[in-house]
């Protein structure tokens, strides 16, 4: 994005001079000086670390996790009989 900024001469020299010793745009040194300065005056809120509980899935080894349709109806058939169980 393109804007005009009204800079001080002597702010300016001093990029200029940066420029010159790193071999770097003005242009670049001014961006990377607005970045740092932003990030020192209000720096980013950490955000928190996302921690998801996980459980043991107790299926039988012969099972293979990849087929969606053959676990569901191992699932089905546990359920079934937990119910024929139980006596709904």
């Amino acid at each position: 994005m393109r804007t005009t900024l009204d800079i001080e001469e002597h702010l300016l020299e001093r990029v200029r001079k940066i420029a010159r010793r790193t071999k770097l745009p003005v242009k670049e040194v001014v961006r990377r000086a607005l970045g740092a300065g932003l990030a020192m005056l209000w720096p980013r809120p950490r955000r928190k670390t996302y921690r998801l509980t996980t459980f043991r899935m107790d299926f039988p080894p012969s099972l293979s996790l990849d087929k969606a349709l053959p676990m569901a109806a191992v699932l089905e058939d546990d359920e079934t009989v937990r119910k024929l169980l139980v006596g709904k």
